[in-house]
């Protein structure tokens, strides 16, 4: 039913955490980024941004034609309002999640990807970048620590959306030069979120 297109990102990891969570069926249509399939005209006409994720719905709540969906944020908005799943239908829950969700792909996933960027694999090293984007990291961590010290989830009570976005990202802490002794909320929630089936199946 869902065709996504797909590279081991943590952007790519967003979307087939959620459907194996909500057990979608779905093909895998893997994207090579590092030869330049995000550029060929049958991936564009999908991505116009030449990014992944994307996904195209076989089977649209319409009955119209296949529907075609990049950015992850809108996939996932997308899949949970089709599966009706991990996504709240409570007015004021469903605006947290949206919020928390919107942070992520703001925020967190851009600038932990710029740190990741100027710290590993820039071809010189810029003290300014480095300085900048570590401690932006630091600082976005934080506010993720005080959201998790007060709250199960990044919705609330409930496991989301927005818990599989910004999780995808976190589990990478290690690159991002954080020390989860720092984050105890952030290392509780990532221990609970990894022992669920879906995210054992995925990463083991």
């Amino acid at each position: 039913m869902i065709d996504l297109y797909y590279a081991n990102t943590p952007n790519g990891q967003k979307i087939t955490l959620f459907l194996e969570e909500v057990a979608m069926p779905y093909t895998l249509h893997h994207v090579d980024i590092g030869k330049g399939d995000q550029f060929k005209p049958e991936f564009l006409a999908i991505s116009p941004n030449n990014k992944i994720p994307a996904i195209v719905d076989n089977a649209p709540a319409d009955g119209g034609e296949p529907l075609s969906i990049f950015e992850s944020g809108a996939i996932l908005i997308y899949l949970a309002e089709k599966s009706g799943k991990l996504l709240s239908h409570d007015l004021r829950e469903k605006m947290t999640q949206l919020q928390w969700l919107f942070w992520q792909v703001g925020g967190f996933g851009p600038m932990l990807g710029q740190n990741h960027h100027f710290t590993r694999y820039a071809p010189e090293k810029v003290p300014y970048a480095i300085d900048r984007y570590t401690k932006e990291t630091e600082r976005l961590y934080q506010v993720l620590e005080s959201r998790l010290a007060q709250s199960p989830y990044l919705g609330g009570n409930d496991y989301s959306i927005a818990d599989i976005a910004t999780y995808t990202w976190a589990r990478y802490h290690d690159t991002h030069h954080i020390d989860l002794a720092d984050y105890p909320a952030v290392e509780k929630w990532l221990n609970t979120i990894s022992q669920r089936p879906a995210a054992k199946k995925l990463f083991g």
